[in-house]
């Protein structure tokens, strides 16, 4: 939003930031492409015609004994450059069998009784626990790459990562299977990769790369890699290694045919209770996905009736989820394959703009050179759209079926990324077409030594306009707008600068993607000085601080001319001249603090507020029982959007993660969240307050048996500020779920689940029991 809204227009209180998540999964990676490292050795690879290892976790096989071994690491946290110390030792070796990578790891420990790993949730393997991670590009080109993370206790986290945007999507989940055997001095482990879930060119691709990395929290938070990966890389696969032997493999298995099948059943009970009476309803839903791959440079998707109510996923979504669809992450596996190739930000296409498809259709085609995908989806009605202005993000009821199309093509140079895209939404009602909004695009990447490039280039056409009371799309008279965002990074060993610019007009529309905010003109420039590790001491106390930087922010945000909305050019919207200070230090603790001496302007009749405030904010795994320790504070003064006034107040988050494992082999894992964001009145109270909070437990009995227990409160409340004479208010919403998960194996899965949602003022209970079955054929 363009300014700190009192009463935002969708659920954000515990809405996930992306970035954020990429940035913890990936420990400190930041921005895209090569940085001037050196180069790393090759990890061979041995091609076996005979059996396969047994996946047991024991490298005792016939074949790992004949397989070559690499065990070559370096430090990459908390001090990188260095190599990794003798008493943790790593080694690799990697067999191509039966149709599979199969990694062999050992890796050595001379304290292994101070191990982490439990059994926790899928994508919840992180730096606080002992684990191995295998990062692979099938492609060569260094811009993507598919990893997983397995944790000692064999708990798997998986997903891709994009350079170009330093993203980490843990949404796809690979068939992927892996052993874990604990050893008096240390552990080993077995992973095989199916070569099916891999894509990559038909013919002349590059030669396939490969990182290896090893977790060790007990000692000191240590982030081993196989690669001499460095602080100052612009990426977190800036420097993969080549994998030997895999030349006559790709070509033996390039015309192998895949097709994969998942029906799923879902059978859901309800009961809603509001001012019109109980109404009960049963319903039961088949639906199909459908995967299948020709040849190595083809992938063909398709999706039927599928069931997104999103039962697995830690979020309250049982009751009208596709309404609030777009604070949730992506986990759909239809628009998870070839991430990569569509590879567009939010502000071009996402898509959790489609809520409740009836069905989807993809193909995905690579090349050595060139890639390119193209999808279509006919969406129910039932979610919401959002469209961008220059002080608000307007919420609009989808109450017609859509038809969200985009087609997207890349072409891959040495060091420059070129790439185009056509993308509709098309609005239909029982009379007929009610219009459509056609996007078209133009984007780039160029990297070099130590520094990047991205570029960004949209012009919208739109002739259908959206009722704020719920009423249906209309066609209407044809506008045009445009879009433009750049963004150039630099880094160095004493800099890590970079430089963003956007541009829109008021006209432009994109309702297959997420522009929060149009009819501005945006500047972000962040100066960062590194001083290196530092030794801070205080009455005999010393601090080490692995990294340190001085920081300096600049922002600021400028309305363009509208002539139909009536908005003037030049006004200023926001404004920020932050300097602060940022440190890496033991326990895997992240520290900044920044001064904030900003401007923020409510609506354009408003004045320019001065909102001077403290920002500062931690990340920490103090505590094996207590990984996760996360914390933002603002404090000072701030805007109240709705009363066009300026009070004291502050926005507070605090999140714990708790983990602990039981007799029997079991884990329970406890994650608590809170937030209060709230602005002073005039006369000893909060003007206005925001508040939430969320447990949730987990209870782990085996690796495929899990019981998930969900609470949630939000909650918002307005008082007479003495000043606005603005009408008091308040609302809440409470959550409750149960939910128990079992798993047969990859893609054969069971979830039986009870929800309760309440809503007061006005008074709304919704319940729904639901039972899902998904099976892969």
């Amino acid at each position: 939003m363009a300014a700190a809204t009192a009463r935002d227009t969708v659920p954000s209180i515990f809405k996930t930031n992306h970035k954020l998540l990429s940035a913890l999964v990936l420990a400190g990676a930041t921005a895209t492409g090569e940085a001037s490292v050196p180069a790393a050795t090759a990890l061979p690879a041995l091609v076996t015609a005979g059996a396969p290892p047994q996946l047991d976790g024991a490298l005792d096989d016939e074949a790992w004994r004949h397989a070559p071994v690499y065990d070559t690491f370096y430090e990459y946290l908390p001090e990188n450059g260095r190599p990794a110390p003798p008493r943790l030792r790593t080694t690799v070796q990697l067999l191509v069998a039966d149709g599979a990578l199969v990694f062999g790891i050992r890796a050595w420990d001379d304290a292994p009784q101070q191990r982490r790993g439990a059994l926790a949730r899928r994508d919840k393997v992180g730096l606080d626990q002992d684990f191995v991670g295998i990062w692979l590009d099938p492609t060569g080109h260094g811009r993507a790459a598919q990893f997983v993370r397995i944790n000692t206790a064999g708990v798997i986290s998986d997903g891709m990562y994009r350079a170009d945007e330093d993203l980490s999507d843990l949404g796809p989940d690979f068939p992927i299977d892996a052993a874990v055997k604990l050893l008096d001095d240390g552990y080993s482990m077995e992973v095989r990769w199916p070569l099916s879930n891999l894509r990559f060119p038909y013919e002349g691709g590059k030669t396939w790369r490969a990182m290896i990395e090893r977790s060790v929290p007990h000692a000191g938070g240590m982030l081993l890699t196989s690669t001499p990966l460095t602080s100052d890389a612009l990426s977190h696969i800036a420097v993969l290694q080549q994998i030997d032997g895999m030349g006559a493999t790709v070509a033996g298995v390039r015309d192998r045919a895949f097709l994969d099948l998942k029906p799923e059943l879902t059978l859901r009970s309800t009961r809603d209770d509001d001012a019109d009476g109980r109404r009960r309803a049963n319903r039961a839903s088949l639906g199909l996905e459908v995967n299948a791959r020709p040849r190595a440079d083809w992938v063909f998707n398709g999706t039927l009736n599928p069931d997104y109510s999103q039962v697995e996923i830690d979020e309250p979504t049982s009751s009208g989820a596709s309404r609030i669809a777009l604070s949730l992450p992506e986990k759909r596996g239809f628009f998870l394959e070839s991430a990569d190739v569509l590879g567009l930000p939010l502000a071009a296409f996402y898509s959790r703009t489609v809520a409740d498809p009836e069905w989807g259709l993809r193909a995905t085609w690579r090349s050595a050179r060139h890639d390119a995908t193209a999808m279509s989806l006919r969406d129910q009605p039932g979610g919401v759209v959002l469209r961008g202005g220059p002080y608000e993000t307007a919420q609009y009821d989808q109450t017609t079926r859509t038809l969200a199309s985009l087609v997207r093509g890349r072409w891959h140079g040495d060091g420059l990324l070129l790439g185009a895209f056509a993308s509709q939404r098309g609005y239909s009602h029982d009379n007929g077409r009610a219009g459509a909004n056609t996007v078209f695009g133009l984007d780039g990447q160029w990297r070099g030594d130590g520094q990047q490039a991205a570029w960004l280039l949209m012009q919208s056409n739109s002739n259908v306009a959206l009722a704020e009371d719920a009423q249906p799309a209309q066609r209407a008279a044809t506008r045009r707008g445009v879009y433009g965002w750049g963004k150039f990074t630099h880094i160095s060993d004493a800099w890590w600068n970079d430089a963003a610019f956007e541009a829109s007009s008021g006209g432009f529309v994109n309702d297959n993607g997420f522009v929060p905010q149009t009819g501005v003109l945006k500047v972000d420039i962040n100066l960062n000085r590194r001083l290196g590790a530092q030794r801070p001491a205080w009455n005999g106390l010393a601090l080490d601080l692995y990294e340190t930087e001085a920081h300096l922010g600049l922002h600021e945000i400028r309305t363009v001319g509208d002539r139909v909305a009536g908005q003037a050019g030049g006004q200023v919207v926001e404004r920020k001249l932050q300097p602060g200070v940022w440190f890496r230090g033991p326990r895997q603790l992240n520290f900044w603090a920044n001064l904030g001496f900003d401007q923020q302007r409510a609506n354009r009749l408003g004045r320019l507020h001065d909102t001077p405030a403290v920002h500062f904010g931690f990340e920490s795994s103090p505590l094996p029982w207590l990984p996760k320790l996360n914390a933002e504070v603002t404090l000072g003064r701030q805007l109240d959007v709705d009363a066009d006034r300026v009070g004291r107040g502050g926005n507070v988050t605090l999140d714990l993660g708790w983990r602990r494992a039981l007799p029997n082999g079991w884990a329970v894992e406890l994650d608590q969240l809170w937030h209060r964001a709230w602005v002073q009145g005039t006369l000893g109270q909060p003007a206005f307050t925001d508040t939430g909070w969320r447990v949730l437990a987990m209870l782990h009995f085996t690796p495929a048996d899990s019981l998930r227990l969900l609470a949630q409160n939000t909650a918002g409340e307005r008082r007479d500020d003495g000043i606005s004479a603005l009408e008091p208010w308040a609302e809440k919403q409470l959550h409750r779920s149960l939910l128990y998960h079992h798993l047969w194996r990859h893609g054969r899965s069971m979830s039986v689940g009870y929800s309760r949602d309440r809503t007061r003022v006005p008074a709304i209970t919704n319940q729904a029991l639901t039972v899902k079955f998904q099976w892969e054929v």
